[in-house]
């Protein structure tokens, strides 16, 4: 095991990954979310290595809003799985701290029985300021899990309403999570985050709550026959359920199967993740392109002096922001890109 410490060995991760080991996984991890450019051939290296193997996972994205219950619900249905034989792995999305982009909660302390299981892996993760409150590296590290033996994904976004966009694109089944009692159960949700859910779920379905939730089922089914979804014939369920009490489990998990059935019907699994895959490619480039761009000397000089100059008042932000982009055409001309 203490070879894996130093993350720079690919082969030597993927093997580890490929029997199992956690410490392997968890240092794969590591390697693949780093923002060094040291580690990104290496994390480029470990997954290549590793996709062949991955890809067998039922993917599901769970997002909704704060309170609702998510990290409760996510260890509920973990445990479920579990008991049925399934291997989990949660990739829990933390808020990011701004200044030394870490995650800041630690979903292992709220899923404490959950992490104890054995057949489960909990890895919280940075969202580095993503848009939709997603890990970066997310899709590398659903092809980790996959290959370790994972054969349920789930993925918990911290609901932020921005970009959840992100997040469908990477998973089989989308689920919006919502809670009963808070008023207008309509007032706060994006009509267009509505049409991507798959499945909608009303959480704390008990004691003097069940009613409200019931209601709040019966105005969101009469919300959604105005709206239009991407799986033709599939009209999302919302479904009630109290994860604190674990009532209502099995009957979400027969949707999101119920779910992926109907999808591999219709368009088939492997071409749905195929588009994925090219969203996949463009998110890279467009994170390592800026990357390069930002890194180069003369560009971050530039910029340095341009953030000078907007803090002493001589320069507006936009023509700071001028200045360098056209210094950097003027790079990429030079180099005839």
């Amino acid at each position: 095991m203490n070879g894996y410490k130093t993350m720079q060995d690919p082969q030597m991760l993927a093997g580890g990954i490929l029997r199992g080991e956690r410490v392997a996984l968890a240092r794969g991890i590591t390697l693949v979310e780093s923002n060094k450019a040291e580690h990104f051939e290496a994390a480029q290296k470990l997954v290549e290595n590793l996709l062949p193997h991955a890809g067998q996972s039922i993917r599901v994205g769970i997002s909704g809003v704060p309170g609702a219950g998510k990290s409760t619900m996510i260890e509920a249905l973990g445990l479920y799985l579990a008991e049925k034989g399934h291997k989990i792995a949660v990739l829990a999305i933390d808020p990011s701290s701004q200044r030394s982009g870490g995650s800041i909660l630690g979903d292992k302390t709220r899923m404490e029985r959950l992490a104890r299981n054995p057949r489960a892996f909990i890895r919280p993760s940075p969202s580095g300021g993503a848009l939709g409150g997603v890990a970066r590296k997310t899709r590398e590290s659903i092809v980790l899990c996959e290959a370790a033996g994972y054969d349920v994904t789930l993925v918990e976004t911290m609901g932020v309403g921005q970009g959840e966009y992100a997040v469908r694109n990477m998973v089989d089944v989308f689920v919006l999570l919502q809670i009963a009692g808070a008023g207008d159960e309509l007032q706060g949700i994006k009509r267009g985050i509505m049409e991507m859910a798959d499945i909608i779920v009303i959480n704390k379905a008990d004691g003097e709550n069940k009613s409200r939730a019931e209601a709040a089922r019966a105005e969101l089914r009469m919300a959604l026959h105005y709206m239009d979804f991407e799986l033709p014939g599939w009209k999302p369920p919302v479904i009630t359920l109290s994860a604190l009490h674990g009532a209502g489990i099995d009957q979400f998990w027969n949707a999101v199967r119920d779910y992926r059935t109907t999808v591999e019907k219709q368009m088939g699994i492997n071409e749905r993740r195929r588009r994925q895959d090219v969203d996949w490619m463009l998110d890279v480039l467009d994170r390592e392109a800026r990357r390069l761009v930002l890194e180069h000397p003369s560009v971050a000089r530039l910029m340095q002096q341009g953030a000078s100059a907007i803090r002493e008042g001589r320069l507006s932000p936009a023509h700071a922001a001028a200045r360098v982009l056209e210094h950097i055409k003027k790079v990429f001309d030079a180099h005839d890109v």
